[in-house]
């Protein structure tokens, strides 16, 4: 849907602004807003969270520090903006009494400013934008804005009333966008459960509906077809532990090799945007640590996140690469498809094998031994190849799936961002819509 513009525009003086409706004010944030300074402490004015989704409660993994009464103050209708170029985004009119960080600006509206308008247009990207360039530098690729450079900012304001239409429009069709957004977001959910559900089904049960079942002695494994095998891991693996490469000998040349670290793990293939590299020399004694093409590997600190099993296979894409310690290499013998076992690892079955054994408090970990005695089930290896077939060519369809979900969220958080930008500086005109 497409928006008129406003009858009349005129330049505003301000590259980040251009031209703005002719009956707007183009004035300082210094006009408009009045820093609040007062410091209190969270015992009395509970701690907030300044977040990208606004001024919440303060959030669980918010960092904690007793700092008394050196915290500032914040009353509902305050603005918060966090002033450091690392948080960008972090903003927002609060609906709370509470407290913030030092490092966050708080500003209170004067009269001829509507809170809710404000808080679209502070959060707006092209302001986001010019807020952060107006920053110095704290170290190097940080910068901070204070409102001491904060209130020279200047403004394109609408008069009051077109402030809260503005405000209105906004609210009203960010929540049709949101609403769109939760329902792909759903959409991947389920393509997500279906697809462990189909995998764990191959892995366990075969392809055969037909097949003639037997118990497998396994709990949580059930029944399984009466042809297969049940047996632990370890007799159909072989598991290597990474090596313990100082970090002192870490290197930045992309000329020396990568070294696989736990960070590099993701679920269902290695990342490299964080890559650190190791100088080999002859006779270093490394040569087993060197991954190949269609090994499996597995992060074995919080091996578990919220998108699965921190496990993948090595492609050629990846090497070379050396094995640094807490990731285990993982190879598939004889009687074993190497597809075949990321499946398994791949499935809740192993995850409720494995969660109640989860070892350290802080940086939760499994073992070489755990995954040795995970028991699996074992089908002859020509069906394990069929299986495994079978779930390459299901995993593409859920991909391609989920892969056009994404670009639908995509493509409505850039609508909503754009519409956002538009409207907070008078590039349409909503006060009749």
């Amino acid at each position: 849907m497409s928006f008129p513009r406003h009858p009349k525009y005129k330049d505003s003086g301000v590259e980040w602004l251009g031209q703005v409706p002719e009956h707007w004010d183009v004035k300082r944030i210094g006009y408009y807003f009045v820093e609040r300074r007062e410091k209190v402490s969270d015992k009395d004015f509970p701690a907030l969270s300044v977040t990208k989704n606004g001024i919440v409660p303060q959030l669980d993994t918010a960092a904690k520090s007793d700092d008394g009464d050196n915290r500032k103050k914040v009353l509902k209708g305050d603005f918060v903006i966090n002033s450091r170029s690392d948080r960008k985004g972090s903003s927002g009119a609060s609906d709370l009494d509470g407290s913030v960080s030092l490092i966050c600006t708080v500003m209170r509206p004067q009269e001829q400013v509507h809170t809710p308008f404000v808080h679209h247009l502070l959060r707006s990207q092209p302001f986001q934008e010019e807020f952060y360039r107006n920053g110095k530098g704290i170290v190097a690729d940080l910068w901070s804005t204070n409102y001491s450079e904060m209130r020279n900012i200047l403004l394109g304001m609408p008069p009051l009333p077109e402030q809260s239409r503005i405000a209105a429009f906004l609210d009203h069709e960010t929540a049709k966008i949101d609403a769109l957004v939760a329902e792909q977001q759903r959409l991947m959910a389920l393509l997500k459960e279906k697809r462990q559900s189909i995998i764990a089904h191959a892995v366990t049960k075969g392809l055969n509906p037909k097949a003639a079942l037997k118990p497998s002695g396994i709990e949580w494994l059930g029944d399984i077809p009466a042809h297969w095998k049940v047996g632990k891991c370890g007799f159909y693996i072989s598991i290597l532990s990474g090596f313990a490469f100082p970090s002192t000998g870490f290197t930045d040349d992309e000329n020396d090799t990568k070294l696989l670290r736990g960070i590099n793990v993701g679920v269902q293939q290695l990342k490299w945007d964080e890559t650190v590299y190791w100088r080999r020399v002859e006779g270093d004694g490394l040569d087993i640590y060197e991954m190949k093409a269609g090994d499996l590997v597995i992060g074995m600190d919080r091996p578990l996140i919220s998108e699965g099993i921190r496990v993948a296979k090595v492609k050629e894409s990846d090497l070379p690469c050396l094995l640094l310690q807490r990731v285990a290499s993982l190879k598939a013998g004889k009687l074993m498809n190497a597809d075949y076992l990321l499946g398994l690892l791949s499935s809740e079955m192993f995850v409720a094998h494995f969660s109640p054994d989860t070892t350290g408090v802080s940086v939760p970990h499994i073992s070489p031994e755990q995954i040795n005695n995970f028991v699996i089930p074992v089908p002859p290896i020509s069906e394990q190849q069929e299986i495994t077939s079978f779930v390459s060519t299901e995993t593409t369809k859920f991909n391609t799936l989920t892969a056009e979900a994404q670009r639908a969220i995509d493509l409505l958080q850039e609508r909503r961002t754009a519409l956002i930008s538009a409207a907070v500086t008078g590039q349409i005109d909503v006060r009749h819509q």
